[in-house]
């Protein structure tokens, strides 16, 4: 984009629909979208367009826009489904606080964003994460190609129906989560909460702590290398899998197959006559 190109915009209020609709190459600096006019689609169709420090308080606002950047920008809780059909899209430090904030998006990238939004991030492909809060209920539903680093996460039914995925240094407090889940891995991090990966495939969990009830059952091809399972009760059950634990398990419930390794259980449940998964204790601690 050459600099002849660019428009600056500065300290404007924009309350009006689709009031910048179709844009090119504009750049907003302390501006508003917000007033008693109660417009939608601010920038619905644009391509190019960067907003450093802005304040959106409108629905809609960047719905098939291409090439777009948000820098210490604030998007409320009435700012809901902001991002969708989107591609192209670098957000840094900023709120994003609506509802939907992002769905059916492409080639997205975040850093250090404070997220509150249920249903955020679904049906996305090629998304990273760096760093950053987010709270949400059913994130990141059936998304693809993603990576996360440095992200604390809370919520219920997280990472549902997703595929290739690489999560890395995170904090993740969840219910639900990693179900269907397909060539995920998950290192160096902490998972708590209930039922977490059922029916996943190609799972693989590398120096993490996972906490929680019944974790990790009707798995296939699941893997765990060096982590360790705390207050996990009933775990594998039906699963597929390979894993070598560094600490005792509360209880394994009828593992269909493979292998685990760890220093000892305090219950092992075998009641199912298909069950044929290879349990060896170790002395290592």
């Amino acid at each position: 984009m050459y600099r002849d190109q660019i428009t600056v915009i500065e300290g404007r209020r924009f309350g009006e629909e689709r009031a910048l609709y179709n844009s090119r190459g504009i750049v907003l600096q302390h501006c508003s979208f917000d007033g008693e006019e109660d417009g939608e689609s601010a920038l619905k169709e644009s391509k190019d367009c960067r907003l450093v420090d802005c304040f959106c308080n409108l629905r809609y606002p960047f719905w098939h826009d291409e090439g777009l950047f948000l820098q210490g920008c604030e998007l409320t809780p009435l700012c809901r489904a902001a991002l969708w059909y989107s591609q192209d899209i670098l957000i840094e430090n900023s709120k994003l606080h609506g509802i939907k904030a992002l769905r059916e998006c492409r080639c997205i990238t975040l850093r250090e964003i404070d997220a509150v939004s249920a249903e955020f991030g679904w049906f996305c492909e090629d998304l990273t994460v760096l760093g950053g809060r987010f709270e949400s209920e059913y994130f990141l539903l059936q998304t693809k190609k993603f990576r996360f680093d440095g992200v604390r996460f809370k919520g219920k039914y997280s990472f549902q129906y997703v595929s290739d995925g690489l999560i890395e240094n995170c904090d993740l407090d969840t219910k639900d989560a990693f179900w269907h889940a397909k060539n995920v891995t998950v290192k160096n991090s902490t998972v708590r909460g209930e039922y977490l990966g059922w029916y996943s495939e190609g799972l693989t969990l590398i120096n993490c702590k996972i906490i929680g009830t019944q974790p990790l059952c009707y798995c296939k091809g699941l893997r765990l290398e060096n982590c360790e399972m705390i207050d996990t009760d009933l775990s594998f059950e039906k699963s597929d899998l390979h894993a070598t634990l560094t600490a005792p398990i509360v209880s394994i419930k009828n593992p269909r197959s493979g292998r685990i390794v760890l220093p000892s259980a305090g219950e092992i449940i075998s009641d199912d006559p298909t069950a044929a998964c290879d349990i060896v204790f170790t002395t290592n601690t």
